[in-house]
């Protein structure tokens, strides 16, 4: 008699715990589906943002909205300052939710992620006195100093670009390099306008780099408080002229003059 009540004490304990654990999963998936249907904000797209684009441009494309929690995708932002370090990998078009996964870090895009509007990136290659090699670093900022010829008229020189960022540097020459007389070829790839990259090909065009970087080559600027000359255009005339006096320039022009009867 013992034996059997025991069993069935056994028997309705297990049959309370059966039924506390249903009742605990009944009211654990209740829950689940009420937090699914709650509704939270999230970020979507006012209008398509096109691969490319700052995080910090972007948050002006930006729009809130509520979905229920059980629609928001992986990655989705609630707020702009989440992307404004970032830079759009992917387009996300207009209306969906942005997410961190369409956007990566500006150093995974490279060049791409410094240009908008006219901005080109424009790569040239030269020697190690040309580019700088060596001393140039990714971001610095230069000037293009030129020589160029005019047929029969002569030749000038000019500052013909300035303030140039530089988006990837060339490499140090290897060493050892100058004392084998071993010539190194270099590039670097540099942030300008569209038409200032006219004026930078017709350079190029005019007159060829040498082996020694006649031609042009690449200032590099000051990092802080740069600042610019007046523009000018000099000869050979404004080059030996320069500096003189009255009196030496009065003898230099007879000296010309002379020159130029004699011829």
């Amino acid at each position: 008699m013992a034996y059997r009540a025991r069993n069935i004490l056994i028997a309705v304990a297990l049959a309370a715990v059966a039924a506390l654990l249903t009742s605990f999963y009944v009211t654990s998936y209740k829950r689940h589906v009420q937090r699914g249907e709650d509704h939270v904000t999230v970020l979507v797209a006012k209008r398509d943002i096109p691969q490319g684009t700052s995080g910090s441009d972007a948050s002006s494309m930006l729009r809130p909205v509520e979905v229920p929690r059980r629609s928001v995708v992986p990655g989705a932002i609630t707020g702009p300052d989440e992307i404004s370090n970032l830079v759009a990998s992917q387009q996300t078009f207009q209306g969906e939710q942005v997410t961190t996964r369409r956007f990566s870090p500006v150093a995974q895009v490279g060049p791409r992620a410094d240009l908008k509007g006219t901005l080109r990136a424009f790569q040239i290659a030269g020697d190690a006195n040309q580019l700088l090699a060596g001393t140039l670093r990714d971001g610095d900022h230069v000037d293009l100093v030129a020589a160029l010829k005019n047929g029969n008229n002569g030749e000038f020189s000019r500052v013909v670009l300035r303030n140039l960022k530089v988006l990837h540097a060339p490499g140090a020459p290897a060493a050892g390099s100058k004392i084998t007389g071993v010539n190194q070829n270099f590039s670097a790839m540099l942030e300008m306008t569209d038409s200032q990259s006219q004026k930078f090909q017709l350079v190029l065009s005019n007159r060829e780099g040498t082996s020694d970087g006649a031609g042009w080559h690449l200032a590099l600027r000051p990092v802080v408080h740069g600042a610019d000359s007046p523009d000018s255009v000099s000869t050979v005339l404004t080059v030996l002229r320069d500096g003189l006096n009255a009196a030496q320039l009065r003898k230099f022009l007879g000296a010309v003059a002379a020159l130029a009867q004699g011829g």
